[in-house]
């Protein structure tokens, strides 16, 4: 381990982009600290670290009052300090840093390997995001988030280019925004869980439709190749595909597609096949805790994969809620993860672990086994896959439902 640190192999690399992350970034600004003047790492009287820049930021310009942006604990610009320890540590891991950028531009990225590519944002800029997209045209990111306007557009370098959508009871504000998309003739669509209903703006922020009525809690919308609009109805539980004039600004029709679904949210579309992947928030039995359950259809609306968080914990070392749902250029599914904080890549849809419908139940409630009319559930090893045995209190295992990769389903026995 010594040789490989000291030759700057993967221990190394990583334990300096840890560092760099976690100890030597402003968490304000999200910039590196560093020995010039704006960079300097200042101490606030409460003990968290930003940098000069961002301590100029908060103060008042006259009485020099700030707040700590973390703690909200009241102090004066002039009251903080270089925070030598964060100094101290720049210097040693100053070759490091420099050399750290080339060695991940050099190395190849491995299949289903993630990279930043760009962060932006920060305190003060967005306040609780929850939904984004990209302008296919212009390679701007919408945001939607609870800020006094309510839609941020960014430009490639993370600057702010325009927002509009204030907080209000007009047709054009939008009082609490769900989730955006960007159609490809550049129109934003926003649903709105204030008024229940589905806003498009041209990309300047001037409305053209609001559909409304329609809808019991419209909340994921996305585009399609033909620039349709998918929407998710959470209340209702249902999927929708609307085809929408927008330079006129007219609704042609609605098409529900999907009823039955469990609190679907998220919803995304694959430009490569046409697949659509629709989040479920089903709720476990005897409480208010929700679950995760991904399914993907075809084009034709053909169910072709689904796993929930039962099956996704017997690959993954943690449990997963996932709080949204895209696809990559090679139609592989990618879900982001709230509990571990983590985006995860989980394979084609036809390579989800399958569940025979015996075990759908279970599945969807893992901490609930007395749930199935009072059995019993054991976990057993088989092989490198895993299966559940559920079976009454004085009676053998009397049945058997494995799960498994796709081309493994098991069956009941008879």
């Amino acid at each position: 381990m010594g040789a490989e640190a000291s030759g700057g192999g993967p221990a190394l690399r990583d334990l300096v982009r840890e560092a760099e992350i976690s100890l030597l970034e402003c968490k304000v600004c999200f910039e590196r600290f560093g020995h010039r003047q704006q960079r300097r790492p200042r101490n606030l009287p409460c003990g968290h670290v930003v940098c000069l820049a961002c301590v100029a930021a908060l103060a008042h310009p006259r009485t020099l009052a700030l707040e700590c942006p973390f703690c909200r604990r009241a102090c004066r610009g002039c009251d903080t300090s270089d925070c030598l320890p964060v100094l101290h540590l720049l210097e040693l891991l100053g070759s490091a840093l420099r050399q750290a950028p080339a060695a991940n531009r050099a190395a190849p990225s491995s299949p289903g390997a993630f990279t930043c590519h760009h962060a932006f944002g920060g305190w003060g800029t967005l306040v609780n995001p929850t939904g984004l997209a990209l302008c296919p045209k212009t390679g701007r990111v919408v945001v939607v988030h609870d800020g006094k306007r309510r839609v941020k557009i960014f430009d490639s370098g993370g600057g702010c280019a325009h927002q509009f959508g204030e907080k209000g009871d007009a047709a054009q504000d939008i009082r609490y925004p769900l989730d955006v998309t960007v159609t490809n003739d550049c129109h934003v669509v926003v649903t709105d869980a204030g008024d229940r209903s589905i806003k498009v703006f041209d990309f300047f922020g001037q409305i053209k439709l609001v559909i409304g009525g329609q809808f019991s809690l419209p909340w994921g919308v996305e585009t399609t190749p033909q620039n349709g609009v998918l929407v998710t109805d959470a209340e209702a539980g249902s999927l929708h595909l609307l085809e929408v004039d927008f330079p006129e600004g007219v609704l042609r029709r609605t098409e529900r597609l999907q009823a039955a679904l469990c609190h679907p949210r998220g919803v995304a579309v694959s430009w490569l096949t046409g697949a659509i992947a629709v989040l479920e928030h089903p709720r476990a039995l005897g409480s208010g805790a929700y679950g995760t359950t991904v399914k993907v259809f075809s084009a034709s609306m053909q169910l072709i994969g689904q796993v929930d968080a039962f099956g996704l914990s017997l690959f993954f070392p943690s449990k997963i809620i996932a709080s949204a749902v895209t696809f990559d250029h090679q139609g592989n599914v990618i879900v982001a993860d709230t509990c571990s904080q983590a985006v995860l890549c989980l394979g084609k849809p036809e390579e989800f672990p399958g569940a025979s419908p015996a075990a759908e139940q279970l599945c969807r409630w893992p901490d609930q086994p007395q749930a199935l009319s009072g059995r019993q559930a054991s976990h057993r090893q088989v092989g490198p896959s895993s299966a559940f045995s559920f079976f009454s209190p004085d009676e053998p295992p009397s049945v058997c439902v494995g799960i498994y990769p796709s081309s493994r389903r098991a069956g009941l026995p008879g």
